[in-house]
């Protein structure tokens, strides 16, 4: 269960990271025109795109993603005991965050990408708050919070 988790990343992983998730199914699912719009951070119409009907069908099943990703780890979280299963969630987590990064990066360029100023609040979702996600991963799963608590007979320790 998520109480086998040190305060920190239970916190980020079983509150904060389901909260952040259901606000991008919101975003994606009931505003998908803006959600499209927002993905590059711009001041000018150099990089505006018309969003079709395709792409806001697109952006709406991608809101769903989301939503499946809050449920997921939130039963995941509170529902197992088994601190294997827990790190094995946090491990492809991690894999999907440097698989969100890398494109959002990719089509902003290296200028823009490291152009925190001018970043808007999905620039931040897709990058800030992805790789700070994937440095709490990874140093959850290096230990450096400290050990789980431990688990015995089904109740926590």
């Amino acid at each position: 269960m998520a109480a086998t988790l040190p305060p920190f990343p239970r916190f980020i992983f079983a509150v904060l990271e389901p909260i952040s998730l259901i606000a991008g199914w919101v975003a994606a699912y009931f505003d998908p025109v803006n959600f499209i719009a927002d993905q590059i951070p711009s001041s000018s119409s150099e990089y505006a795109v018309p969003s079709s009907q395709s792409a806001q069908v697109v952006a709406m099943q991608l809101g769903n993603t989301y939503m499946l990703l809050a449920l997921l780890g939130l039963f995941i979280l509170n529902t197992t005991m088994d601190s294997h299963v827990v790190k094995v969630y946090i491990i492809a987590l991690a894999v999907a965050d440097i698989g969100h990064v890398a494109p959002t990066m990719c089509m902003l360029g290296w200028e823009r990408s490291i152009a925190v100023q001018s970043w808007n609040k999905m620039a931040w979702g897709n990058i800030g708050a992805t790789i700070f996600l994937f440095v709490t991963r990874v140093t959850y799963l290096l230990g450096l919070f400290g050990k789980d608590r431990a688990e015995r007979k089904g109740k926590i320790l």
